[in-house]
């Protein structure tokens, strides 16, 4: 019977960073309570929810409280205590993604083998448990060195052009994959309900600082002719479906400049790649992912607008209580939509916002979006 007592469902969350908060935000529009577990007090996620567990992601003790005090679990980071998680799962308690699917893709050497025994079409790659120098040159240059576990907003990847990089090497247990030349960088959003339910959000098209690895500048939709547009929705649905995930996962992709789509990683989350759909598309990813874990029908994912999103990153050379400049001329701009995500200090490129700009103009989006990013800089109150 579709009648439910308030409030709707108390979600616990892993996780207090901003995709954590845009979660909070989401859950409150359904009428739902959210309790989110993290190691910082007063937590950007936190600061939202009101309810906080002060607790690291591998503390058992922890894990449990918070999937006993909630109705379903989800989280908005991988690196966590999975064998924790699935234990509690037998027990009984709701957690989705599922735990034995974040076990695979926390990994990325096992993430890459389950895209290969799934026939998902992925880069060559070798595993590399202890890295040296005869391996890493009978693999052949240029290659990508990811490691294994703790990979996240580029730490964890090297890439390397010839062996004259090795002392650039991470040493620890690690993949080596074929580096791809890539006409462009492709994410596709796909959400799958607890019915099997699987919408896809329309291919965005990522830019990504080269120094950092981490994105700068996303367009909405791709520049992609119908039959890749519809390819790539196609093998990021066959991905997460072979995965057998619940939940929001952003799903990114090489285009090859011969034309081939490849799966590069896959996130068991919300997504960097999503989070123009808060204003830009009928259902945003994070009720998206709400509705999908608490187990309500999944919402419409067409894009009302084109869109481009900057993130807003920690200044070089600067840490401390953040200091934010521009904004006012950033938000004097028609179309733009900024997110502060409430985090206590900066540091150089930490994520510390995003900007959103709407136009029914892609270039015009962009335009403003790299005016914006000229215009807002976040420094800190203790550089000299």
């Amino acid at each position: 019977m579709d009648r439910y007592p308030y409030p709707i469902a108390r979600i616990g969350i892993i996780g207090g960073g901003q995709l954590g908060r845009m979660m909070v935000k989401a859950a409150k529009r359904l009428g739902c309570t959210c309790v989110v577990l993290d190691p910082t007090r007063s937590s950007p996620a936190g600061q939202v929810a009101g309810h906080q567990i002060v607790g690291d992601y591998h503390d058992a003790a922890r894990l449990r409280e918070l999937c006993e005090s909630c109705d379903v679990t989800t989280f908005d980071i991988e690196d966590i205590d999975s064998d924790t998680l699935i234990e509690l799962e037998r027990e009984g308690h709701l957690i989705f993604p599922a735990p034995g699917v974040l076990a695979v893709i926390q990994d990325k050497l096992t993430q890459k083998q389950a895209l290969r025994d799934a026939g998902i079409p992925t880069s060559p790659f070798i595993p590399m448990p202890e890295p040296n120098p005869e391996a890493f040159a009978a693999f052949g240059y240029p290659l990508v060195q990811k490691a294994c576990r703790g990979g996240y907003d580029g730490r964890g990847v090297v890439i390397m052009s010839t062996a004259a990089d090795y002392p650039e090497r991470l040493p620890v247990p690690s993949l080596l994959e074929r580096f791809i030349p890539a006409a462009k960088e492709l994410a596709v959003l796909v959400a799958r309900g607890r019915d099997g339910d699987c919408r896809c959000y329309p291919a965005v098209e990522m830019c990504f600082r080269p120094k950092q690895n981490v994105l700068d500048l996303l367009l909405a939709p791709a520049d992609l002719d119908t039959a890749t547009a519809a390819a790539a929705a196609a093998l990021a649905r066959r991905t997460v479906e072979a995965l057998g995930g619940v939940g929001i996962f952003g799903i990114e992709l090489f285009l090859t400049t011969a034309g081939e789509l490849l799966v590069n990683e896959v996130a068991p989350r919300t997504h960097n790649s999503g989070h123009h759909t808060i204003e830009a598309n009928m259902t945003d990813q994070f009720e998206q992912h709400l509705r999908a874990v608490v187990g309500f029908p999944l919402g419409a994912t067409d894009q009302l607008s084109p869109a481009a999103m900057i993130n807003l990153l920690g200044a070089p050379g600067h840490r401390g209580r953040p200091v934010i400049k521009g904004m006012a001329a950033a938000l004097a701009i028609p179309g733009v939509c900024v997110h502060i995500y409430g985090k206590a200090s900066t540091s150089p490129y930490r994520k510390m916002g995003h900007v959103t700009v709407l136009d029914q103009d892609l270039a015009n989006a962009r335009r403003k979006a790299e005016q914006v990013r000229a215009l807002i800089e976040i420094t800190g109150e203790d550089h000299p």
